[in-house]
C-alpha cells in the first residue's frame, strides 16, 4: 500500500512559508519521498500502516489556508503509473526493491 499526498499551500507571507517548510519537513522525516513538486509518496505496510500515517498527517496539518489531499493506492496501481514526461526519481528507483523496506 502507498499513500500519495498532494498539497498546495500559500507561501506569500513569512508565516505561510514557515508552515509550508514545516509540513514538507514532516513528510520527509515521516518517510515520504517527493514524486514531483508538492506530490509525495510513502510505502505503508498494509491497512494498519495506512491508518497510522493518515493519523500522523492529520496531526501535522499546517495552520494556514491551502489544500492537502491524500490518496491510498496499492503497489500494483503505483507500478502502473505512466510517466508522460520526465524520468523516475532516484528515490523511486530505490523504492522499486520494496523488500528492503519490510
Amino acid at each position: 500500500m502507498r499513500i500519495i499526498v498532494f498539497f498546495d499551500l500559500p507561501v506569500l507571507l513569512p508565516r505561510e512559508r514557515k508552515a509550508y517548510s514545516r509540513f514538507r519537513k514532516f513528510l520527509l522525516q515521516d518517510g515520504y519521498t517527493m514524486l514531483q513538486y508538492s506530490v509525495y509518496s510513502r510505502i505503508c505496510n498494509g491497512e494498519d500502516g495506512v491508518r497510522k500515517h493518515m493519523k500522523r498527517l492529520r496531526e501535522n496539518l499546517p495552520p494556514v489556508n491551502g489544500a492537502i489531499r491524500a490518496m491510498k493506492i496499492t503497489e500494483k496501481q503505483f507500478e502502473n503509473m505512466e510517466i508522460l514526461l520526465g524520468t523516475t526519481t532516484p528515490e523511486e528507483e530505490l523504492g522499486a526493491n520494496k523488500i528492503d523496506f519490510f
